[in-house]
């Protein structure tokens, strides 16, 4: 798999970070949803990774995805921000898996 994150993107998440260290983490949410398809790709700034984690390498920072849920992505994602939405994104080439992604900074 290839993660990409675009140049608004990281402008944004550099702005959002100011200065703090932390590592993103893709996070498929499937509480409220009903069934694990259902789920909802959501990104996270943690300072600790649970062991299930597998780390991939981008353009920019790592991004580290539970291995149980990679079979919900495309063989290329991208990690974009949209100012009209004031949003994060994550799509691939053919299809958004995201529009409007949350990225929570926290523990």
């Amino acid at each position: 798999m290839e993660i990409i994150w675009t140049e608004r993107a990281l402008e944004k998440i550099n702005t959002e970070l100011a200065g703090r260290r932390g590592h993103f983490h893709l996070k498929y949410e499937t509480e409220g949803c009903g069934c694990v398809m259902s789920g909802v790709w959501s990104l996270f700034v943690q300072t600790d990774i649970p062991a299930e984690m597998k780390r991939w390498e981008t353009n920019a920072y790592p991004v580290y995805i539970n291995q149980n849920y990679e079979v919900f992505l495309d063989e290329k994602i991208i990690i974009d921000y949209t100012d009209e939405a004031r949003t994060f994104q994550l799509k691939s080439p053919n299809q958004y898996l995201n529009p409007m992604m949350s990225c929570r900074i926290g523990s």
